[in-house]
């Protein structure tokens, strides 16, 4: 085996093969903000919070030069920097996003482990896409994500979870760095034991009370000296401290839906321009489903316009979707009504929903096959 296939193979401790990618949007909150209000790019911005009161729920990186992070006291906040615009957080528009930047993840991977709104772990060890490399599918994820959100990505790429995120903060904002088995225990030896995830405030000033400022100093230290001044996650940190973490990526949601979409560098205004470009789009989902075997009963339109407006239009049908054609007819069907268009179509997706396991029935949705 060659160092590439040694790096990409990632073998673990246990000899099992993984492949793990750390997904984390760039100030995420805050950057939705900058993205829908062009009078806020290139200004400090903080989500959440007042002039006077409440804490700042996220910081964009202009705002962050100055000290403003996550948590801080808006007075506080207000006081490093002086010309901080607070916005107001829109959660409904974050999860949207959110669940929009989930289904490029199901392209390659049903093993998806959501840790908040703007991050995830990905186990591509085996993908939908076949791909061998952990890192060409991070660098295929972080663009499809700016091409259908204008937003940024960092990722990570490793052998396991711990790393995998480590190696996402790594080169932040809108980077990819990837920790090979070979790096990986020398790469935590050097780092800061308040950077490693599960090390908060406070337990890093009392690690650093007991002497504990770097990986190699948490390695340095028995299990049973750890397990006296932290307890029960002291064999995470022991572990840790060797590069070693064995948790699984927990793919604990039940898959709902499936589905894909598509932003036009230019905006669609015309019913068979959309169409046609519907078309595509139908592909990526009916491919999905003919590899996973999935069908599901309700057939649902996605519509951004230029003006970032969103609208949906579904239906359901008392069985699953049989065939592609079908899908496209239910597409089309539910495209057609709304034109002729006010403004521009700047993205347009199909999902599928209420989902079961292929049926060879007919389906009931009274369009012909």
């Amino acid at each position: 085996m060659g160092t590439e296939e040694r790096a990409e193979g990632f073998l673990g401790e246990a000899g099992r093969s993984r492949k793990i990618i750390h997904i984390d949007m760039d100030a995420f909150y805050a950057s939705v903000e900058q993205r829908d209000n062009p009078e806020l790019r290139g200004k400090p911005v903080a989500v959440g919070g007042s002039r006077e009161r409440g804490v700042v729920a996220a910081a964009s990186y202009e705002a962050r030069k100055f000290g403003v992070h996550s948590a801080m006291p808006s007075i506080t906040a207000k006081r490093k920097c002086p010309d901080l615009i607070f916005v107001k957080p829109r959660f409904d528009a974050y999860k949207a996003i959110s669940l929009q930047i989930r289904e490029i993840f199901a392209e390659y991977t049903p093993i998806i482990e959501p840790l908040s709104l703007d991050e995830a772990y990905l186990d591509v060890t085996e993908n939908l896409k076949g791909i061998v490399l952990a890192t060409q599918i991070a660098e295929q994820i972080r663009p499809k994500i700016r091409a259908e959100t204008e937003l940024t990505a960092s990722a990570g790429v490793s052998y396991n979870k711990f790393l995998a995120k480590l190696a996402s903060d790594h080169r932040k904002p809108d980077g990819l760095f990837v920790i090979t088995p070979k790096m990986g225990p020398a790469f935590v030896e050097t780092l800061p034991v308040r950077k490693f995830h599960g090390v908060g405030p406070a337990t890093a000033r009392k690690m650093s009370g007991l002497g504990i400022e770097t990986g190699l100093d948490l390695k340095g230290q028995t299990l049973d000296f750890l397990q006296q001044h932290f307890g029960k996650v002291s064999s995470y940190y022991y572990w840790a401290a060797r590069g070693v973490d064995e948790r699984p990526v927990r793919a604990d949601r039940i898959r709902k839906s499936v589905g894909a979409e598509n932003t036009f560098p230019a905006d669609l205004f015309a019913y068979e321009a959309a169409r046609g470009a519907l078309r595509d789009i139908v592909d990526k989902v009916w491919d999905y489903c003919e590899r996973s075997g999935i069908r599901g009963r309700t057939v649902t339109l996605k519509v951004k316009f230029a003006n970032f407006q969103i609208i949906t239009r579904s239906r359901t049908g008392q069985i699953a979707v049989r065939t592609r054609s079908e899908l496209e007819q239910l597409g089309d069907a539910l495209l057609e009504p709304l034109f002729p268009v006010a403004r521009g179509i700047r993205l347009l997706g199909i999902s599928m929903s209420s989902l079961a396991a292929a049926e060879a029935e007919q389906s009931e949705f009274g369009l012909p096959v």
